[in-house]
C-alpha cells in the first residue's frame, strides 16, 4: 500500500502561501486514490435571513491554513492513517433551488463512489436534504446527529418545501433517516410556537438543548446523546450557528445563549466509537465574520470530523 499524501510542510512553504485547499491538503485530482474527501457547496439560495454562505466554502478552507497533522486531543494523525484530499467545490445553479439540490444528490453520490466518507462544507442548511439522500441510498435510513440553534423541522417558507430550514422535515416524510435514534444539539432561542416541538418529535427527534447542556454539563449532554444514537450508521449535520455569536459571528441566523467551540468540539471528540457515514459544516456566512473567528471554529470542526472517520478507517 502506497503511503499517504499529507499536507504541504509548512517548515517549506510558509502556510499563508499557495492554493487554499482544506488544511493545505492535496487535491483529489492529485492522488492515485482517497479515502476521506473534503468538499465545498457554495450555496445559499435557501436562506431565509442573512446571505452570503455561498462564500463559506473558500472563507473555512483560507481559515484551515493553521491546522497540523497531529491531533492530540484523539490521538491520531488523522493525514497518515487515511488519505485525505480536498474535492473542490460541488458547482450548483444559483437560480434555480431544485435544480441545485438534484446537482448535489448527483455530486454527492458520484464522490462517495470515489471514497468511503465525505465532509463537505456549506453552503447553507438546504444541502443537507440532498446529502442525507445520497447517504440514505448507500446506508439506508441513517441516525441524524444535529448541531443548530434551529429545529431545521419546519414546513414551508413563502410556500417552499425546501429551504435552510425544511432539510430535516423533507428527510423525515422521505424515510432518510432512523426515527428512533435522531437529535438536535444546541437549539435555543424562540419558536413559532410550542406545536414546533411537538411536530418535532414526531419527525423522530429528541433534543438536547443549549439550556440542558448549560444546567447539566457537557458530560451529561454527552451521555444523552451517545444514548440516544446507540451504534447506529451516523451523519452528523452542524449548522455553525450552534456556537454562540461570541464564538461563530459570520453566520445567517444567529441566537444567543449558545455552546462555545470547546464545548462543541468536546462533544464531537466523545463519537469515536460512532459510525459516522458522513457530515456537513454549513452556515458559515464570511461577510459577518471578523478576524476569521467563525471560520477558523469551523475549519476545527472539519478537522475533528476528519480525525473521527481516520481514526476509524486505521482502526479497520
Amino acid at each position: 500500500m502506497t503511503e499517504n499524501v499529507g499536507p504541504i510542510d509548512a517548515s517549506v512553504n510558509p502556510r499563508y502561501s499557495g492554493i487554499a485547499t482544506f488544511a493545505r491538503l492535496p487535491r483529489i485530482e492529485d492522488v492515485p486514490r482517497a479515502d476521506i474527501a473534503v468538499v465545498g457547496i457554495p450555496f445559499d439560495s435557501g436562506v431565509s435571513y442573512r446571505p452570503g454562505t455561498r462564500f463559506g466554502p473558500s472563507h473555512v478552507r483560507e481559515s484551515s491554513r493553521l491546522l497540523r497533522p497531529y491531533n492530540p486531543a484523539q490521538d491520531v494523525s488523522p493525514f497518515a492513517v487515511a488519505q485525505v484530499v480536498d474535492a473542490g467545490d460541488i458547482p450548483v445553479n444559483p437560480f434555480d433551488l431544485t435544480e441545485a439540490v438534484t446537482e448535489v444528490e448527483r455530486a454527492a453520490l458520484a464522490l462517495g463512489e470515489q471514497v468511503q466518507r465525505i465532509v463537505t462544507i456549506g453552503g447553507d442548511h438546504t444541502v443537507a436534504l440532498p446529502l442525507l439522500r445520497a447517504v440514505a441510498a448507500k446506508h439506508g435510513p441513517v441516525a441524524v446527529l444535529h448541531f443548530d440553534a434551529h429545529l431545521d423541522t419546519w414546513d414551508t417558507y413563502f410556500g417552499a418545501p425546501i429551504t435552510h430550514g425544511t432539510p430535516f422535515r423533507r428527510a423525515s416524510e422521505e424515510g432518510l433517516i432512523d426515527l428512533t435514534a435522531s437529535c438536535h444539539v444546541g437549539t435555543r432561542g424562540p419558536l413559532y410556537s410550542k406545536k414546533d416541538l411537538e411536530d418535532d418529535e414526531l419527525l423522530g427527534f429528541s433534543i438536547v438543548s443549549s439550556e440542558y447542556i448549560e444546567e447539566h454539563g457537557v458530560e451529561a449532554g454527552i451521555q444523552r446523546i451517545l444514548q440516544r444514537i446507540g451504534d447506529k450508521p451516523l451523519y452528523v449535520s452542524i449548522d455553525i450557528d450552534v456556537l454562540d455569536p461570541a464564538h461563530a459571528p459570520g453566520t445567517g441566523t444567529p441566537e444567543a445563549g449558545g455552546l462555545t467551540s470547546r464545548e462543541l468540539l468536546r462533544i464531537l471528540r466523545a463519537l469515536g466509537d460512532s459510525d459516522i457515514v458522513g457530515a456537513d459544516v454549513v452556515e458559515v456566512s464570511p461577510a459577518y465574520d471578523h478576524a476569521q473567528i467563525t471560520g477558523i471554529a469551523a475549519s476545527h470542526v472539519v478537522y475533528e470530523l476528519v480525525s473521527l472517520l481516520a481514526a476509524r478507517i486505521g482502526r479497520s
